[in-house]
């Protein structure tokens, strides 16, 4: 099996990638397109007095990177089969990949494009999966794209800026999540498409007026698979922006915003669960009326700083009034050389798993550092930039589940990145909050007015090892709690190292680590070893 639907899209992503690749003459672009077979053998020790598990993979995937005037284009993907002689494997395939695409048609007009493909967490009291090695516990396959145009133009002295953006999400069933008992079951996502249109029209500071003024709006409509959810929202918002000394503004907007989100009923059996089909999703009633689940209509507001004394540092910081409360929002880059820099963002936003998952993909660079992590995790955590200008983002804070109901999302994501030569660092880390929103009432369980919190950290390096080598490491860790119930907190680690020799074309691979979690009453402890051989065409 190669995964249906999400695999066709793939399929379908690539071949449009082609075609942008195409779209620049020869001369001018730097093309490196490289497609590989690759065979290992994989040892996974319990090291809580369980079994060894050993099994075999062959793999098929592509590393392909293009820069031209025109075109930016970097596409890593790669797809396992896992042969089990033991059967003791609960999965036998996976896919994973991260694609960027942005092209340049013409002057002021281009085309964005990404996707995704790794593992998330599906139920955030679960278990935690540092690695993706033997058999997945509470882990799914999700699947993620968007494409669309930008327009950036003048008008005489105002600016002209407009985006539209579709996404689609797919995730697949998770299996077992190791949730005790007896706990209130949660909903298992399935898919979403959404449509995402921006524009905005202004002048800067010091052209027409002494301020700089803008005006925007956006507008976002999405649909998911489970229980027929919709979100529709829209906002118009006005802006202002003051210089007060070299570098330095203040800067306050204020707006209108609308958004409702709905969704129908589970059906329910005779006793009053939920009826769930083969997959662990719940079934939509019928006969059920569209319930409200949040239903906003009103002004906000913000103020802050811009701070830029130089090409190199950027710094924006609001605080404002909006979703019936405060919110924080701010960003902070900083380019110390061309292959070192800081990058943090604050964010406070009403969304969803598939909203958050397309909007943060759309936001990676397209030169992305290239690992060799043969245990599964590079496209899942922080994801690092190779130049100081975008160290990167994280994706942790997402991947945290794959939530079904709408939410609140707050938090602070960072990024660093530093290289010299043939070495590379790169650190990450971050905060989220969701505060769930779904239906109220009745006497079934749901998560409204439910939250949970994850905290993380990763540690990257990397260095070249003479003329042919190069050995890695990653060090990673987090913390998920929420107040749903069947929850006790649960922390998850790991540490992992490999080296990778090439013959020519052939290359070979020895990767070591140790991953596992923790929570009150259970602890989980794994050593896992990988030896492999690829073959670059």
């Amino acid at each position: 099996m190669w995964g249906g639907r999400p695999v066709k899209r793939l399929i379908v992503t690539g071949a449009a990638l082609a075609a942008v690749m195409a779209a620049a003459p020869a001369s001018a672009q730097r093309a490196r397109i490289t497609p590989y077979i690759d065979a290992s053998q994989v040892v996974a020790a319990d090291l809580n007095g369980g079994d060894v598990l050993t099994y075999s993979t062959i793999g098929a995937g592509i590393d392909a990177s293009v820069q031209s005037r025109r075109v930016e284009v970097q596409v890593s993907y790669r797809y396992e089969h896992r042969f089990d002689y033991q059967n003791r494997l609960n999965n036998d395939h996976t896919h994973s990949g991260l694609a960027t695409v942005k092209a340049k048609v013409a002057p002021g007009f281009s085309i964005e494009a990404g996707g995704i493909a790794t593992r998330t967490r599906s139920d955030i009291r679960g278990d935690v999966q540092t690695s993706n090695v033997g058999n997945f516990s509470n882990s799914a396959q999700v699947f993620s794209g968007y494409i669309g145009p930008n327009v950036a133009t003048h008008l005489g002295p105002m600016f002209v800026n407009g985006a539209y953006r579709f996404g689609y999400t797919k995730v697949e069933a998770p299996g077992q999540t190791g949730v005790a008992p007896g706990q209130p079951r949660l909903d298992n996502y399935n898919d979403s498409k959404v449509h995402v249109a921006t524009a905005s029209v202004g002048v800067k500071s010091g052209t027409v007026l002494p301020v700089g003024i803008t005006a925007s709006g956006s507008y976002t409509r999405e649909d998911a698979g489970q229980l027929d959810q919709r979100f529709e929202g829209k906002y118009g918002r006005g802006d202002v922006v003051l210089p007060v000394a070299q570098g330095l503004a203040v800067a306050g907007g204020v707006g209108y915003e609308q958004i409702k989100i709905t969704q129908r009923d589970p059906l329910r059996d005779t006793a009053g669960n939920p009826v769930v089909d083969g997959a662990g999703r719940f079934k939509t009633d019928p006969n059920s009326p569209r319930r409200i689940a949040y239903d906003l209509d009103g002004m906000f507001w913000d103020a802050g700083v811009i701070w830029r004394p130089s090409r190199r540092t950027f710094l924006e910081a609001r605080v404002g009034r909006r979703y019936g409360s405060m919110s924080y929002t701010g960003s902070l880059s900083y380019q110390a050389s061309p292959g070192s820099g800081i990058q943090i963002g604050v964010y406070d936003t009403v969304q969803t798993f598939g909203q958050q998952l397309n909007g943060q993909l759309a936001t990676l660079p397209t030169a992305l550092a290239s690992t060799t992590d043969p245990f599964g995790n590079q496209f899942s955590g922080c994801i690092y930039g190779t130049t100081g200008a975008a160290a990167g983002g994280c994706m942790n804070g997402v991947f945290a589940s794959a939530a079904t109901s709408a939410y609140r999302a707050r938090g602070v994501t960072a990024v660093a990145v530093a290289g010299r030569g043939g070495t590379r660092f790169g650190i990450g880390g971050g905060w989220a909050r969701r505060d769930f929103i779904a239906p109220a009432g009745g006497t079934a369980f749901t998560t409204n007015g439910t939250s949970d919190t994850s905290i993380y950290a990763q540690l990257f390096a990397s260095t070249d090892v003479g003329p042919n080598g190069a050995l890695q490491g990653s060090i990673l860790g987090s913390y998920y709690n929420s107040d749903i119930p069947g929850n006790d907190g649960i922390y998850g680690w790991g540490a992992n190292t490999a080296y990778t020799h090439r013959f020519g074309r052939l290359g070979a691979t020895l990767s070591a680590g140790v991953f596992g979690f923790e929570r009150e009453g259970q602890s989980s402890a794994s050593a896992q070893a990988l030896l492999g051989l690829r073959y670059g065409f």
